[in-house]
């Protein structure tokens, strides 16, 4: 079981993605800040980060500590932009809210089952 922290502000999708990654057998703990996301940084696997606002903020806070935390981001798909910089950053994989919607737990399988193969 991976210990996964999602920086998810969005109660509403936050909770879909909690019980998506939940179901798939992770341990989440869902944060309302980036500042508790970094407090919760510690040991954990992986870390889910809404990109939807202040993007830009929010990579600058969380790519650098993250260390060897995988990072999994998404963002609004009319935003592009915001993939490029938070790739650019460090993050491992940023994919549109809507493929997070849909795939979110393959995703954090696949990019946890990469650090386990590294």
């Amino acid at each position: 079981m991976a210990r996964v922290v999602a920086f998810l502000p969005d109660l509403l999708f936050g909770s879909k993605v909690q019980g998506m990654l939940a179901a798939a057998g992770h341990d989440v703990t869902v944060v309302g800040s980036p500042a508790a996301a970094l407090e919760q940084l510690d040991g954990s696997d992986l870390l889910v980060v809404d990109l939807c606002e202040d993007a830009q903020d929010r990579i600058e806070l969380l790519a650098g500590p993250a260390g060897t935390t995988k990072l999994l981001a998404f963002y609004l798909h009319t935003d592009v932009d915001t993939r490029v910089r938070a790739l650019d950053a460090g993050f491992d994989l940023v994919v549109p809210r809507s493929r997070m919607a849909r795939e979110g737990a393959s995703l954090a399988d696949g990019l946890l089952a990469s650090a386990q193969a590294s």
